[in-house]
């Protein structure tokens, strides 16, 4: 008897477990915009299921290798926001942005998307952007954000501490608004880590 009420547990705790995963995946699959062309590249990733980690097409082969962590809080900055999306993209160390086409929609190619932990965590493991090639702007990494049940949001770029653009003046105003934009590298064992946590609510949106 002990035997059976134990296998009668078993099952009943995957069948649950099955049950809550199928409602989560489902939950973000339903928001899914369905006009592929048009919709924001967030909703663009290919993974049947997303975690917090990821990494960006040709991380491997690039010098200036970057490790991104962070956490997503609720907007009272301390609450870890799980299962919020976030996506990045970014130029080339060149400072192009490398295109690609799919299924007759461009997109840049260094690229990638994570979706946070329980405890609200994210890493992505990347590089050290360029400057933008066509104008005298800043390295900057472009990050979109996405709320359970709310609509994706641009948010501020990630900006860079030693950034010879970074003038005092545009500086000054990062560090009043929202210091975190800023990441400061510190090199180990031969990859750049940098550090950014968001506060959902309290990120400007941003138009680019």
């Amino acid at each position: 008897m002990k035997n059976l009420n134990s296998f009668v547990c078993l099952v009943f705790f995957i069948s649950t477990f099955n049950v809550i995963n199928a409602q989560d995946t489902s939950s973000v699959s339903d928001e899914i915009p369905q006009n592929y062309k048009k919709r924001s590249p967030i909703y663009d990733y290919s993974e049947k299921q997303l975690n917090n980690v990821d990494t960006i097409p040709d991380f491997a082969s690039k010098s200036n290798k970057l490790k991104i962590t962070g956490t997503i809080y609720e907007s009272d900055g301390v609450t870890p926001a799980k299962n919020v999306l976030l996506f990045i993209h970014q130029t080339d160390e060149n400072g192009n942005f490398e295109l690609k086409r799919e299924n007759k929609k461009r997109y840049v190619h260094h690229r990638g998307w994570v979706k946070t932990d329980a405890d609200g965590r994210y890493t992505f493991y990347t590089f050290v952007p360029g400057s933008y090639i066509y104008g005298n702007e800043l390295k900057q990494i472009l990050p979109i954000i996405k709320e359970p049940g709310k609509p994706e949001q641009k948010i501020e770029t990630f900006v860079f501490d030693d950034d010879p653009l970074l003038k005092d003046a545009c500086r000054e105003k990062i560090e009043k608004t929202n210091p975190n934009r800023i990441l400061k590298l510190d090199k180990k064992e031969g990859l750049f880590v940098a550090k950014r946590d968001i506060i959902l609510g309290k990120e400007e949106s941003a138009s680019y």
